[in-house]
C-alpha cells in the first residue's frame, strides 16, 4: 500500500512538469503589483484536517489527497483517477485571527487543513467518493481573497515578511480577514526557489 502511494505521488508531482494543470477561475477586481483582489467562483475541494509542524504536516496531507485522486475511490464503474489541479493549499485549522503577521512555525506541531481543488467537470452527485473518511468534499461558494503573490521558499521569514506586506496592503484599504491566512502553492518540490509561485491570502 505504501509503494502504491509512493508511486502515485511521484506520478502526481512528476506530470506537473508534462501538462497544464487547471487552476480555480477568478475575476481579478484590483490589481497591483503583487498585491490582488480577487473574486472566485464557487467550486469543490477535496480536504483533510492533519497534525504536525508544517512540513510533516502538508507531506501527510498531500499524500492523502494524492492517494484519493489516483483512484482510492469509488464510483458506479470503480475507482476512477481524477485529473491533478493547483495549488495546494494549507491553512491553519484555528479560526481565530488577529490582524497581525503570525509566523508559520516549521518546529510546533498544530492542525493544518490541506486542500486540492477539483476539476470544474465534476459536481458533489459526479465526483468520485473518496474510500478514505478523512478526506472531505465540500461545496465552496464564491468568496472574495485579498492575494499576495511571491517566489521562493516558504519558510518562518518569508511567510512573515510577505504576510505583513499583505496586511499593510489590506489595512490601506480597509479590508478585514476573514478567517486565519491561507497558503496556495503552484509548484513540486524540485521547482528552483526563483521559479515558485506561491500565494498567501486571505478571505475577505
Amino acid at each position: 500500500m505504501r509503494l502504491k502511494i509512493f508511486i502515485a505521488f511521484f506520478l502526481f508531482l512528476m506530470s506537473f512538469t508534462v501538462m497544464a494543470i487547471e487552476e480555480p477561475e477568478f475575476i481579478s477586481i484590483e490589481k497591483k503589483d503583487a498585491f490582488e483582489i480577487r473574486e472566485y467562483k464557487s467550486k469543490l475541494i477535496a480536504q483533510v484536517l492533519v497534525t504536525g509542524t508544517f512540513d510533516s504536516a502538508s507531506n501527510k496531507g498531500f499524500r492523502l489527497l494524492a492517494d484519493f485522486i489516483f483512484g482510492n475511490n469509488k464510483t458506479n464503474e470503480g475507482s476512477k483517477k481524477i485529473d491533478m489541479t493547483a495549488p495546494v493549499i494549507t491553512r491553519d485549522a484555528s479560526e481565530k485571527i488577529e490582524m497581525t503577521a503570525p509566523v508559520i512555525s516549521e518546529e510546533t506541531e498544530r492542525g493544518w487543513y490541506i486542500s486540492f481543488n477539483m476539476p470544474k467537470q465534476y459536481s458533489k452527485e459526479t465526483l468520485p467518493i473518496p474510500n478514505n473518511s478523512e478526506v472531505k468534499i465540500i461545496e465552496v461558494p464564491a468568496e472574495k481573497f485579498a492575494v499576495i503573490t511571491f517566489s521562493g521558499l516558504v519558510r518562518d521569514k518569508k511567510y512573515a515578511e510577505m504576510l505583513n506586506e499583505l496586511i499593510e496592503e489590506m489595512k490601506k484599504r480597509n479590508l478585514e480577514p476573514k478567517g486565519p491566512p491561507i497558503l496556495a502553492r503552484y509548484n513540486p518540490p524540485w521547482t528552483l526557489p526563483f521559479l515558485r509561485r506561491n500565494e498567501l491570502m486571505f478571505r475577505l
